[in-house]
């Protein structure tokens, strides 16, 4: 997994690493602005997306002077969603081998995650750890 300030490599990670610069650059606030700034950290890439997707739905807005999202900040933010998911995945995976390592049943994961059955938690535990293992 690539760390927040971390430059992956690459087409694709140059893609998303430079989509990351640009909505960091354009749109970042608080803290990621600070960090941008300061020590030129682009946003993690889930920040990103969000704060893109706020601004181009209208539940937020720029600050006083930033630009609007545009269609290369759209372009950009598309970019990172692989990179996101992936994230994401790991996040997920952890939990689920943690409340395995803690005793939870299959059948109590599938309850905590909406599915119907163990054999459905289960798959979707596989599922998510070949997509990191191929991934990685």
């Amino acid at each position: 997994m690539t760390g927040q300030h971390e430059h992956p490599q690459g087409p694709g990670g140059i893609r998303a690493y430079e989509g990351l610069a640009r909505i960091t650059e354009r749109h970042a606030t608080g803290e990621d602005r600070e960090r941008w700034e300061g020590l030129r950290r682009p946003m993690a890439p889930y920040d990103a997306l969000l704060r893109v997707s706020d601004l181009a739905s209208g539940s937020a807005f720029p600050d006083e002077g930033a630009p609007a999202v545009d269609e290369q900040d759209l372009t950009a933010a598309l970019s990172l969603l692989p990179l996101a998911r992936a994230e994401f995945d790991q996040l997920e995976l952890g939990l689920l081998r943690m409340a395995k390592g803690r005793g939870l049943t299959w059948q109590q994961i599938g309850s905590g995650l909406g599915l119907g059955s163990a054999q459905a938690a289960r798959q979707r535990h596989d599922r998510i750890a070949r997509r990191a293992r191929d991934g990685a």
